[in-house]
């Protein structure tokens, strides 16, 4: 078994909106402490989420524990397991913590494969501490297994970002051929899910503004973008949706974008029997559905909230496979207030990743 040190780096805070402190003496749960089916990973790479801001901030209806160690796009390897785990992990494998840190496993979410919304799930960095230090406890069952050859800090914001578009492109009713749109292409989300649907055969819209983003989406494989600010006339987004889109409008658009117009926008976009995925948490945004039009054109509004030990294995296994790549700065963990500053003020493209 690894040598494993009495205490270690962790990014805490003590409660919501309060200082940000870097804690070089934080405590690191001992092998012996361990219970049945926890596991001790030593992280080397966490992602960033702006959920992870969200906690942070206390802007959710329920708040997180405090003190929080926030974070859950973690990566690294096992080095101890509690006693009577059961599980074909081992020391040494590498494995990645997500934002469902564990679950039941026997009630109709858990059973029907939506984990999720398990009425007892445990979330990392929310009501347990999560991927922000050098060592975390997390359960056997819920750890996804990180292939081997994939680099690290390319697995981090797979966890996250990765399965959640991954889960909505699979919940968006499309097959290999139909167009969907992506709005909020170019950011953190947005970026992964345009290659996970060019990866499967869609044909892919993107919107968001800037030649920088156009000519990222490109290299991606879009096979369009819209600059949603060359289309601020009413109904001029709306109308070249659909001409691009075969004059029809798309088969799903799934929304990634911090901006409320998004979601009402694709339910006049969408051609018949189209699928609305939400997927972005734009604050204050209510999706105003016409009764009338959302029966006649047999729409469909779904939420994905983010995805099950399957749908991360899969998202994975493209990155794996070299079909999926995040755009990544890094950065150190010490720096994680400093990237909270910059994610407020949207100064961050693609997603930052801190070295534990």
């Amino acid at each position: 078994m690894p040598d494993i040190p009495k205490t270690a780096k962790a990014v805490v805070f003590d409660e919501c909106n309060g200082p940000i402190r870097v804690d070089n003496e934080h405590k690191v749960v001992q092998p012996s402490e361990l219970k049945a089916g926890e596991v001790l990973v030593k992280l080397e790479y966490t992602g960033v989420c702006h959920t992870d801001l969200h906690a942070w901030k206390g802007d959710w209806p329920v708040p997180p524990k405090c003190p929080l160690v926030g974070g859950h796009e973690g990566a690294g390897r096992i080095v101890a397991m509690g006693d009577g785990t059961d599980t074909q992990l081992k020391i040494g494998s590498p494995v990645g913590l997500k934002w469902l840190a564990d679950s039941c496993l026997n009630c109709e979410a858990c059973l029907g494969g939506q984990e999720a919304t398990c009425a007892n799930a445990k979330l990392s960095g929310y009501t347990v501490d999560g991927s922000f230090q050098q060592y975390a406890v997390s359960y056997a069952k819920h750890v996804t297994p990180i292939p081997e050859g994939l680099a690290m800090e390319i697995a981090a914001p797979i966890l996250c970002a990765g399965v959640t578009v991954w889960k909505a492109i699979k919940q968006s009713n499309t097959k290999p051929g139909d167009f969907v749109v992506i709005s909020g292409a170019g950011g953190g989300l947005g970026h992964l899910a345009v290659q996970y649907a060019t990866a499967i055969g869609l044909r892919v819209v993107g919107i968001d503004t800037g030649d920088d983003k156009r000519k990222l989406l490109a290299s991606y494989g879009a096979d369009d973008f819209i600059d949603f600010k060359q289309h601020t006339g009413k109904g001029k987004l709306i109308e070249e949706v659909k001409r691009v889109c075969g004059g029809e409008g798309p088969h799903a658009a799934i929304i990634t974008s911090a901006g409320g117009a998004a979601y009402n926008e694709a339910l006049e976009y969408l051609r018949p029997h189209g699928t609305l995925v939400a997927v972005g948490l734009p604050p204050n945004t209510t999706i105003n559905a016409d009764v009338f039009f959302t029966v006649f054109k047999a729409l469909r509004i779904v939420g994905s909230y983010v995805g099950n030990r399957q749908d991360a294995i899969e998202a994975l296994d493209f990155a794996a496979r070299q079909k999926v790549k995040p755009m990544l700065e890094i950065q150190n963990l010490d720096k994680l207030p400093e990237v909270y500053e910059r994610m407020e003020k949207g100064g961050i493209a693609g997603r930052i990743v801190l070295k534990c």
